[in-house]
């Protein structure tokens, strides 16, 4: 389950980076409104933001079967991420994942997924190849509604966005092909202040935790 947490949270940063650019449509045109209203919400993550994620998933019937919060911090391409016991940090080139309660933290190149929505450098690269953007509907409230779809086969369907009026993500769902969906909601987002130390795990502060470095 932390293995699983720690791939929907780099998904979450990484898809919130990439907004601005994710515009095509399934016939190779851009939908104007969907393009409008993901730049507004990636000029939100511009600079240096602190944020909550909730993360919920459901199964094929709905059920609640797993609830966690994660603080983030994020300067693109860099983030870091605090969740219990399991700390994620990422440079930009390499990525730290830690579990405390193990005492071990694994080091790995950022390249090395091979799925793009936990892999920044490749997500970003090839977006527009892989999702097409759709503007759904705008709610009573003046939320917009939009849905991104792989071109390629994937676990997941769609991952639909919920964007309010001023531009800030306040919700993503990951839809599945077996009904099960998760949820990632936006809290306690604000503008924030970071070193360069702040995105690299420092071993020499932790004693006592396996390093394996896997570059």
């Amino acid at each position: 389950m932390k293995k699983t947490l720690s791939i929907i949270i780099i998904a979450l940063v990484f898809m919130s980076a990439s907004y601005a650019q994710l515009t095509h449509t399934a016939n190779g045109t851009v939908d104007v409104n969907a393009s409008n209203i993901i730049k507004k919400a990636s000029a939100k993550m511009s600079g240096t933001v602190a944020f909550t994620v909730t993360v919920v998933n459901y199964d094929a019937n709905k059920k609640e079967t797993f609830r966690q919060n994660a603080d983030v911090l994020y300067n693109a391409p860099r983030y870091r991420v605090k969740a219990g016991s399991l700390e994620i940090y990422c440079d930009g080139k390499s990525v730290w994942q830690v579990n405390k309660q193990a005492k071990e933290v694994v080091v790995s190149p950022i390249a090395d997924s091979d799925d793009d929505l936990t892999n920044p450098a490749r997500l970003l690269a090839n977006y527009s190849k892989n999702y097409r953007a759709k503007f759904i509907r705008e709610e009573k409230d003046g939320t917009s509604v939009i849905d991104l779809q792989p071109n390629k086969g994937r676990s997941y369907h769609k991952v639909r966005l919920y964007i309010d009026k001023s531009g800030q993500l306040k919700k993503l769902e990951q839809h599945n092909y077996d009904s099960s969906r998760s949820e990632y909601k936006v809290s306690n987002f604000k503008q924030a202040t970071a070193s360069d130390s702040d995105f690299v795990f420092d071993a020499k502060a932790n004693p006592g935790i396996e390093v394996i470095d896997m570059r």
